[in-house]
């Protein structure tokens, strides 16, 4: 089979930022859950990312004492350095720094206080590491700091909700904002997990979000989508959104999946252990891995994760079977 050379079609946004679309042509079709070989091309200040031949991997970063899986470990400042580096090291295309716990059923955290823990990082850590730096709150006021700091990706699970004033800090720094799927608040979540229509619902909640984006001046070739996985959903509703995530990809626009050490891998595992194993259990890595895998699979283009080596393994070995072109 011959293989057609990719069109590229390249436009201008905005001060800085460019986006290029990459449509490959003649190549054969695996399977409807297989990406169809579109790629997305984000350049912004000093920063490229490639989004669809290969998966990039965004290492988490918890500056919190309570967050679900690694609370605590990387609370003070030199540790959270210490450990941004280590991601970096092990390969993270993309390092989240986050000043609050968004676990199920958690209390908010002020500004005061998300402040005081995520900038003294951020400041470090950009002096330290060349990968683009994301900062993961829905408060304006942190994300304003955060980009003078040095970060330069607005990840907000609120999708502009839970702050009007957020859109105006990201079309005014003109870089890419992630916005996520989730009902109501970290703390109320996970009473809101009735769907008629799951997959058609979170799709309706992100093309809208987009909508709101644009009508702030965001335009849509800088939003990156999240369906929110154990945000607001059960065990089962996790494990579809992963099967039908190729349903996503008619919102064109980079997709990004955190299913990292999440609860619904503790459940589904724990019929084999007779009951939910802690986070230290190898099986729970494992679950990632396979996770990641299948996410990669049915059209993810960025995996968050905190065990950036693993991921970065698994994703290699799944983007090369992705391409692998038939030799015959």
């Amino acid at each position: 089979m011959i293989f057609k050379p990719s069109r590229i079609r390249s436009k201008k946004i905005g001060r800085g930022f460019n986006i290029s679309v990459h449509f490959s042509i003649g190549l054969p079709k695996v399977s409807h859950n297989v990406t169809d070989g579109k790629t997305y091309q984000l350049t912004w200040g000093p920063h490229r990312l490639v989004l669809g031949e290969r998966t990039c991997v965004m290492g988490i970063l918890n500056v919190t004492p309570d967050s679900f899986s690694d609370g605590g470990l990387f609370f003070h400042t030199d540790a959270a350095v210490a450990h941004g580096e280590k991601l970096f090291e092990d390969g993270a295309d993309i390092i989240d720094v986050g000043g609050e716990s968004t676990r199920p059923f958690s209390d908010p955290t002020s500004a005061e206080e998300e402040i005081r823990r995520v900038i003294p990082v951020i400041e470090n850590l950009a002096k330290r590491v060349s990968v683009p730096i994301s900062v993961d709150t829905t408060k304006a006021s942190v994300a304003r700091l955060a980009m003078d700091a040095g970060a330069s990706i607005i990840n907000d699970i609120g999708s502009l909700r839970l702050d009007p004033e957020m859109a105006d800090v990201a079309a005014r720094y003109q870089v890419p904002l992630i916005l996520m799927h989730m009902r109501g608040t970290p703390k109320t979540m996970q009473t809101l997990t009735a769907y008629d229509d799951l997959i058609e619902e979170i799709k309706t909640f992100l093309r809208d979000a987009i909508l709101r984006a644009a009508e702030k001046g965001i335009p849509k070739s800088r939003i990156i989508i999240d369906p929110g996985i154990g945000f607001g959903k059960t065990t089962e509703q996790n494990l579809r959104i992963i099967n039908q995530l190729h349903e996503f990809t008619t919102l064109d626009a980079p997709i990004l999946v955190g299913a990292s050490r999440k609860s619904f891998i503790r459940k589904t595992l724990g019929n084999g252990f007779g009951e939910e194993p802690g986070y230290a259990v190898p099986a729970i890595e494992i679950g990632t891995q396979a996770a990641i895998a299948a996410a990669v699979l049915h059209g993810a283009h960025i995996m968050r994760v905190h065990d950036v080596a693993a991921a970065r393994a698994t994703v290699k070995i799944i983007d090369a079977i992705k391409n692998a072109k038939n030799s015959h």
